[in-house]
């Protein structure tokens, strides 16, 4: 396990920086009238994992994260189903986002996340999925203006950019 967190935290360390230096190429800035810019949450959210990655580095060095100090395997049989059964969720919804777009897509994985991995009630499920398109839709497409995708649900969108924009 010891071996598996620095590897983890060097690779995705890397990963930061290059999000950082490729985000960087467009205005990471606030652009007055329109909001931020193309790269601004790339960069800053890339930033913050870097942080949070260096964090990581230094306890390993110091030995103070349980995963620091194990010797075990880093996936045991549970993990890795879950494992495969999160990923295959992630990927089933970056592949609906086409479809049904983003804002549904989400939707979709959190009751797939919530329900059926989770196993939390239905009441639980559809208090956090159901909102979900209409924030997201509401933070991202009208308060940012960074419009997500809609995929073959884009004609219903219409009306609504008309009406908030």
């Amino acid at each position: 396990m010891r071996r598996a967190e620095i590897i983890t935290a060097v690779l995705m360390a890397g990963l930061s920086i290059y999000l950082m230096v490729k985000s960087a190429e467009l205005p990471i800035g606030w652009i007055p009238g329109e909001g931020p810019g193309g790269g601004f949450w790339p960069f800053w959210l890339a930033a913050i994992m870097l942080l949070s990655i260096i964090w990581v580095m230094v306890n390993w060095f110091r030995r103070t994260s349980p995963p620091s100090k194990s010797e075990d395997p880093y996936l045991d049989s549970y993990a890795m189903k879950m494992f495969l059964l999160v990923g295959g969720g992630i990927t089933g919804m970056i592949a609906l986002v086409d479809i049904i777009g983003m804002h549904l897509a989400a939707a979709v994985f959190l009751i797939y996340y919530i329900r059926f991995l989770g196993g939390h009630s239905w009441k639980v499920t559809l208090s956090v999925a159901m909102p979900t398109p209409v924030v997201t839709f509401l933070f991202f497409d009208i308060a940012l203006r960074k419009f997500l995708p809609t995929g073959f649900m884009d004609p219903l969108y219409i009306p609504l950019y008309d009406f908030f924009l």
